[in-house]
C-alpha cells in the first residue's frame, strides 16, 4: 500500500499517524500492548524492513513480558509469556514472510495460536487472510522516509474500535 492509498479508508475509529523513529514505534507498541486482552489478534502488514517487528517488540513489552523478541522468520511462530499481572498468558508472534501459498499455513501452528487464550501477533498477515478472524486489529506500516513510517491502525469489530479509541487517548494526548 502506498502512502497515497493509505488515506483512502475513512472511519471515526481508524488511527493514522507518523512514527518518526524506531523508539517511537516501540513506544506506541507498548501503549497498544497495555490495552490487549486474552484472545486479541493483531494483523500486521507492510513491506520488508518497515518496522513490524519493532512494533511487536513494544507490544510484548506492554504486555509485561521480558522475553527477547526476534522475528521468527525461520521458525514461523515464537512464543512469549506476559507477566504475572496478565496471568502469564501466552503471546504468539507469527512471521509469515516465508509462506507462499495458503496451503503452507496448515501445520505451522497459526490456527492453534489464533484459538489460544493469549494474544496473537501476525506479521505478513495478508498471507493468512483466509484464516484470520473477522474481528481483529489491522496495522499497516508504510515507509515514508529513512526513519519515518506511516502507521494505520484499523479496528475490525466493536472491541477493537473501543481499543483504538482508548489508544488515541492514552498514546497521543
Amino acid at each position: 500500500m502506498s502512502v497515497r492509498n493509505i488515506h483512502t479508508v475513512r472511519s471515526l475509529h481508524v488511527l493514522d499517524f507518523v512514527s518518526h523513529s524506531v523508539a517511537q514505534t516501540i513506544r506506541v507498541g507498548q501503549r497498544l500492548g497495555e490495552l490487549l486482552q486474552r484472545g486479541d489478534v493483531v494483523a500486521l502488514r507492510g513491506d520488508l524492513g518497515v518496522g513490524k517487528t519493532h512494533l511487536i517488540k513494544g507490544i510484548v513489552q506492554g504486555l509485561g513480558s521480558t522475553d527477547v523478541v526476534n522475528s521468527p522468520s525461520f521458525v514461523l511462530i515464537n512464543q512469549y509469556r506476559a507477566d504475572a499481572r496478565r496471568g502469564g498468558m501466552p503471546i504468539s508472534h507469527a512471521d509469515l514472510y516465508r509462506i507462499e501459498r495458503p496451503a503452507e499455513l496448515h501445520g505451522v501452528g497459526l490456527e492453534e495460536a489464533l484459538d489460544s487464550d493469549g494474544v496473537c501477533l501476525i506479521e505478513w498477515a495478508d498471507r493468512a487472510e483466509a484464516v484470520l478472524p473477522a474481528e481483529r486489529l489491522d496495522v499497516h506500516l508504510v515507509h515514508l522516509s529513512e526513519t519515518k513510517r506511516v502507521v494505520r491502525i484499523t479496528p475490525r469489530g466493536r472491541r477493537y474500535e473501543d481499543l483504538v479509541d482508548t489508544l488515541k487517548k492514552t498514546a497521543f494526548t
